[in-house]
């Protein structure tokens, strides 16, 4: 098993089937959904291999894959990974699956939707793997192509508009990132995060970053945490994803919250906390106030929507927002060994996972409504779909109470454990983010109560309930919201040592 490059066939296994369908544009649709389904699925199937052979108590990276690229400069294909990657392997392997098999018959030119699919999930896989900057770049950029296309051709009235407003945000904000890593190689030699991140742990990158000709290490750090930044989003760089989120098909929208979004915050855990621990405390205080604002505002933002599309990618906003809060709150005021930052540290990851299941979930039954609809999706245009389809209703509810952090869901555990957390390291920042969870509470409520009950009204008259196909894209994530908050330890296991870890280092 140590033989087969398993993180090799990871990424590049579903960049394969989607190489496969470009070659054959004329194939039958079915075909092409069952083969973009089975190279999909080989995420899932190829990460649960990894899973079995994990070994939580081992902080470094695992079946790492280390190979000279470009000699010349330093450039490595290295991949490795720890718990944190696993986690985020295993949303993908969940999440892009069920969003190709629950709305791929709804897609024109079936052979090129589920390549571009196919190609963003290789991509963001390789976002979670590379250990080097020169491939997780690459990856990164990639990710846009993919993402630009799906939402530009299969989206919206608006989707053209919303399309180039998230690839102008994203090229710009990696810009400055790659900016900053030039600068880290001219001064270290180095694309690697490992040997970055131990430079750092030793006191040193900063003074070589000085010596290169005067340059400011805080002006570094400034270029990398914008190219995360927008990517998260953090407020008030989010201005893009409400429109991104809404125009896009249902599938692309799934991926978008329940898989790319997270690769900001990955990014930020790390790149930029590891690389960069004496200005990101600096800066901490202040990036505070940005993810109180994103979680406040996007509450806000979200109960002010009548398009639900939008309510959901706001809600979105909100929730990611807590991530962020989190980490930012642990470098402001954590010492080594804090128990306060090892639960909102914990929390932070078990948040990435949970959120990816409900946030995907909501956004597939808003699909379901819009499709009933027949295009409309407004708060307003349905009332008493609960008596109609009490199936759906039933599995959206759920997902909506994930959401909301309902105990006994997977929502309220990683909330749970971010408020613990932040309780203990800025009691002040808990209070204003509790702002947020009223919030919250109200538009998710307000969302149940317009759309399912009372009388039928609007286009809940005569809803037609779930399809078997319908049913079986939401019933896994439905399942995992159940066995992931009754037994939120099959998740937190994985991570565990490595968070425990990075708490005993902390500056």
């Amino acid at each position: 098993m140590n033989s087969l490059p398993l993180l090799s066939l990871l990424v590049f296994t579903p960049m394969a089937g989607a190489v496969l369908l470009f070659a054959l544009p004329r194939l039958a649709p079915g075909l092409s959904r069952t083969i973009a389904l089975f190279f999909s699925l080989s995420t899932l199937v190829l990460g649960t291999t990894v899973l079995c052979n994990f070994d939580p108590a081992a902080v470094a990276p695992q079946f790492v894959e280390h190979h000279a690229w470009i000699s010349t400069l330093h450039v490595n294909y290295h991949l490795g990974l720890d718990g944190l990657s696993l986690v985020l392997v295993l949303l993908t392997g969940i999440i892009a699956p069920v969003a190709l098999f629950g709305t791929g018959k709804q897609a024109s030119q079936p052979a090129l939707h589920a390549a571009l699919f196919l190609l963003l999930q290789g991509a963001a896989l390789g976002v979670f793997l590379a250990l080097d900057f020169f491939p997780w770049f690459i990856f990164w950029e990639l990710s846009l192509v993919p993402a630009f296309f799906l939402i530009k051709l299969w989206g919206g009235k608006d989707a053209t508009a919303a399309a180039y407003q998230f690839v102008i945000y994203t090229i710009g904000g990696s810009a400055f990132m790659l900016l900053g890593f030039a600068a880290l190689y001219a001064a270290t030699g180095t694309f690697d995060f490992l040997q970055l991140a131990a430079l750092a742990r030793e006191g040193t990158l900063a003074g070589q970053l000085a010596g290169l000709g005067g340059i400011w290490p805080q002006a570094v750090f400034l270029g990398v945490l914008l190219g995360l930044a927008v990517k998260v989003p953090l407020f008030p760089f989010h201005t893009w994803l409400p429109s991104a989120y809404a125009e896009a098909p249902t599938g692309t929208s799934m991926f978008l919250t329940g898989v790319m979004s997270k690769m900001g915050v990955y990014g930020f855990l790390r790149i930029l906390w590891p690389l960069f621990p004496a200005p990101l405390h600096a800066a901490a205080p202040c990036l505070l106030w940005l993810a109180l604002g994103g979680v406040v505002f996007g509450a806000y933002a979200a109960l002010r929507q009548t398009d639900l599309k939008r309510m959901v990618a706001y809600s979105s906003v909100n929730h990611l927002s807590y991530c962020l809060l989190a980490l930012f709150a642990v470098t402001a005021t954590a010492r080594p060994g804090s128990e306060s930052a090892t639960a909102a540290l914990s929390g932070t990851i078990l948040q990435l996972f949970n959120h990816g299941l409900s946030a995907a979930a909501l956004f597939f039954g808003v699909g379901v409504l819009e499709s009933r609809a027949h295009g409309r999706r407004g708060l307003n245009d349905f009332g008493g779909v609960r008596t109609a389809a009490p199936v759906f209703a039933g599995l959206c509810g759920i997902a909506l109470f994930s959401s909301l952090g309902l105990p006994g869901l997977n929502g309220f555990v990683g909330e749970f454990l971010i408020f613990r957390g932040v309780f203990g390291l800025a009691p002040w920042a808990a209070g204003v983010a509790c702002l947020g969870l009223l919030a919250t509470a109200l538009f998710l409520l307000t969302f149940w109560q317009r759309v399912f009950h009372g009388p039928a009204n609007g286009a809940g008259v005569k809803f037609r309930d779930l399809d078997a196909t319908e049913v079986v894209t939401l019933l896994p994530l439905v399942a995992l919201m159940f066995i992931l908050g009754i037994v939120p330890q099959l998740l937190a296991g994985l991570i565990n040592p490595l968070v425990t870890a990075w708490v005993a280092n902390l500056p």
